[in-house]
């Protein structure tokens, strides 16, 4: 998932409009969302990311209230904790008039409440006159619709567009529509409730007469529609208790954590809403898009890695991902979507480009890792559900998975995988760091094609490991003894090849010549996290990883400061990510280095205070932390919801805690277990493994952390090492 991505020879997504500040409010479900302003409004003007989207075309590119022809006054603004409502309190500015005395500022509140179904956006103001006199003024709202495709919204241009119909205007609704090169309609139609006095193609206008303590209400319902479609529009009665209802679907299986800090759980809270709402409605089901705006869609590698991360309180977002992959694992050669049989997909579109090929992304698959995390998620599934019936389903997929890993994974035979785009229009570099300028040499050169990437060799590793344990539970030993033998020669080509004595790390990538790219990232904490390393060298790795030029206090940078293309800026050569830094912590805390992932976890809590909702973002800079400092620096058009960076507090306390759930032997290990100083007890409710179930309390105490079992239910074991 990269934001700067080459389509028709650019380079850049153009960010003149910024994210990362608290005048947005973002509500999502299933393939719609919004984005609005503080007051609640979309706007055309500025803010290009505004609006309200739909199966990735932008539905509406302009909804905003006056009062009297003025903007209102905002009061206050946010976000419910359940993601599920906006709510906005909002009052007239001074209303001056020459035939009367106006009306003084303050007189009329006006609360707005706004949340999202399958394709609609509900709306209600409640207006109450808190004033002493009788009111009169104009309510009004302006509305028009542009049907950008998220990838023009993103700022990549089209020499060509569709066609916007006329409007189709009625007593109480207006119907906008555009006629698509893809030959599809899609609609908005504006339902307004009481009907206003005056309806326009653009505008709605209201009378407001209001006696003192007197209130009205007004509700406007957005319906987006396609040429396919016959939406039933629910009440918005009916639609918010429904909306309440989603609100208390359960995503974690149950499972439940809740600490002796406040301020953790509400970064708990938010990050377990986030999910829901990066799940619930998705036409996919269970699967988890990666973020929104710019990635409100199916990515392979971001769905892998977010349930990886919730995979020890909530096995079903794993089966949700892999049954996903497994149906949509390319079959043939096609070189324009960078496909190859066996390969699992990058990305997902639906939009018009996509449709009409403006852009290679409506099933693309051009990342070099999707493929084996998938055998690895399925691996690391098996082991914490002992579930043979599923992995019996998808095993078909997961050998051509294999299949593909050694034959067009390692096209020149030399043990390693390594990525060469086959698509003109594709991305350049296919690991998870996949913009343009990521993959690079000491002096700031760029690698040459075919790229072996140092992680990708230890998800390969670890997935033929996880596969051999699948493998032989099905009852194939031989196949798991081969699978065996390649991983265990893997590993030593591994550390023949990627170790790096003077950088004291593994080297990030090989390239076309098999020459090391020098470079300190962040992608040698993943070799811990596949356990490819030897001990010797996790260590050493690990102090590089927790150095002053990698770790900047709020977490590790993914690349080191000092290095040719350092930027704490940018999107991959610098800034911190929250999911690539809990991935990290759980492969030191693999190799025993708890304090390590412990610093780690703290920076990340840090972060968490000062962010808008304590809802980590996709990534932010990489500035040093400071004494004076408020906050990390935020990237200007990170996605905030994202997934894997809502998934990454729950993979930090399997780090700390050192969790290993291992069904088929019916245990849980907690290995040297270690809780931040501000995190005094933390107990975890409802852990499912097969059919047991715990509740456990977790303290710490100035000899170490104690480990009760409050509830145990049926065969299951519990053990604590050092």
């Amino acid at each position: 998932m990269g934001d700067i991505i080459r389509i028709k020879g650019r380079y850049y997504v153009l960010a003149s409009s910024a994210l990362a500040d608290d005048r947005t409010r973002v509500l999502k479900y299933g393939d719609t969302f919004a984005v609005f302003n503080r007051d609640g409004d979309i706007e055309a003007a500025g803010r290009k990311q505004l609006g309200l989207f739909h199966a990735e075309s932008r539905h509406l590119d302009r909804m905003t209230v006056r009062l009297d022809g003025r903007t209102p006054l905002l009061l206050s603004s946010t976000v419910r904790d359940d993601n599920a409502f906006l709510s906005v309190d909002l009052t007239n500015p001074d209303i001056e008039r020459e035939k009367d005395d106006g009306i003084p500022r303050c007189t009329l509140h006006v609360y707005r409440s706004v949340f999202l179904d399958d394709g609609i956006c509900y709306q209600q103001l409640r207006l109450m006159n808190y004033g002493l006199a009788f009111i009169d003024l104009a309510l009004s709202f302006e509305f028009a619709a542009d049907y950008a495709d998220i990838f023009e919204v993103r700022g990549t241009p089209r020499q060509k567009k569709g066609h916007l119909q006329p409007a189709a205007v009625h007593a109480d609704t207006v119907t906008l529509s555009y006629l698509g090169l893809d030959k599809v309609t899609r609609s908005t139609s504006i339902r307004f409730s009481p009907a206003p006095n005056l309806l326009t193609e653009r505008t709605a206008g209201y009378r407001v007469r209001m006696n003192p303590n007197e209130e009205s209400v007004v509700l406007v319902t957005a319906v987006c529609e396609r040429s396919s479609d016959q939406k039933l529009v629910p009440t918005y009665a009916d639609a918010f208790v429904s909306k309440n209802l989603q609100c208390q679907q359960d995503i974690l299986d149950g499972c439940r954590i809740k600490t002796s800090n406040k301020r953790f759980n509400e970064w708990l809270k938010r990050s377990e809403a986030d999910l829901r709402m990066l799940i619930q409605g998705n036409p996919e089901g269970a699967y988890p898009y990666a973020g929104v705006p710019w990635f409100n869609t199916v990515f392979g590698r971001d769905g892998i890695i977010t349930a990886l991360e919730c995979l020890w309180m909530a096995p079903s977002i794993a089966e949700g991902v892999l049954k996903y992959l497994a149906s949509t694992q390319a079959t043939e050669v096609i070189p324009e979507q960078d496909a190859e049989p066996g390969k699992i997909v990058h990305e997902v579109r639906r939009g018009e480009m996509a449709a009409l090929k403006e852009v290679p992304f409506g099933r693309y698959y051009g990342s070099v890792d999707s493929t084996p995390l998938f055998v690895l998620l399925a691996g690391a599934y098996f082991l914490r559900t002992n579930s043979l019936d599923f992995l019996k389903q998808i095993w078909p997929n997961i050998v051509k998975a294999l299949e593909w890993i050694d034959r067009f994974g390692d096209p020149d035979g030399d043990g390693f995988v390594e990525y060469a785009r086959k698509s003109t229009d594709g991305l350049t570099q296919q690991g998870w760091k996949d913009s343009g300028d990521s993959i690079f040499h000491a002096d700031g050169g760029l690698a040459g094609a075919p790229i072996a990437l140092c992680e990708v060799q230890g998800y390969v590793y670890a997935a033929k490991l996880t596969a051999a344990l699948v493998a032989r539970a099905l009852g194939d030993a031989e196949f798991a003894d081969k699978l065996e033998w390649q991983a265990c020669d893997l590993q030593k080509r591994f550390e023949s090849k990627f170790w790096n004595e003077q950088l004291r790390s593994y080297v990030l990538a090989l390239d076309g010549k098999k020459e090391q790219c020098l470079v300190r990232t962040s992608n040698a904490g993943h070799a811990l996290l596949c356990k490819i390393a030897s001990p010797e060298r996790a260590a050493i790795t690990a102090d590089t990883l927790l150095s002053e030029r990698m770790f900047s206090g709020w977490g590790v940078r993914t690349v080191a400061s000092g290095e040719s293309r350092y930027n704490p800026m940018s999107y991959h050569n610098g800034s911190i990510w929250p999911h690539d830094n809990a991935l990290v912590a759980l492969g030191l805390s693999l190799y025993g280095h708890q304090l390590k992932a412990l610093q780690i976890f703290c920076g990340l809590y840090e972060a968490s205070l000062h962010v808008q909702l304590s809802r980590l973002p996709e990534l932010f800079c990489g500035f040093h932390k400071r004494a004076d400092s408020s906050g990390p620096t935020l990237y200007p058009v990170a996605c905030s919801p994202q997934a894997w960076a809502a998934g990454s507090v729950f993979l930090l306390l399997r780090a700390a805690l050192g969790i290993s759930i291992r069904a088929p032997e019916r245990t849980i290990r907690f290995s040297n277990p270690v809780l931040p100083a501000n995190l005094d007890e933390l107990t975890i409710e409802n852990l499912h493994v097969a059919n047991a179930a715990l509740d456990l309390l977790i303290r710490r105490h100035p000899e170490g952390v104690g480990l009760e079992v409050l509830r145990r239910e049926g065969d299951i074991e519990v053990v604590k090492s050092v």
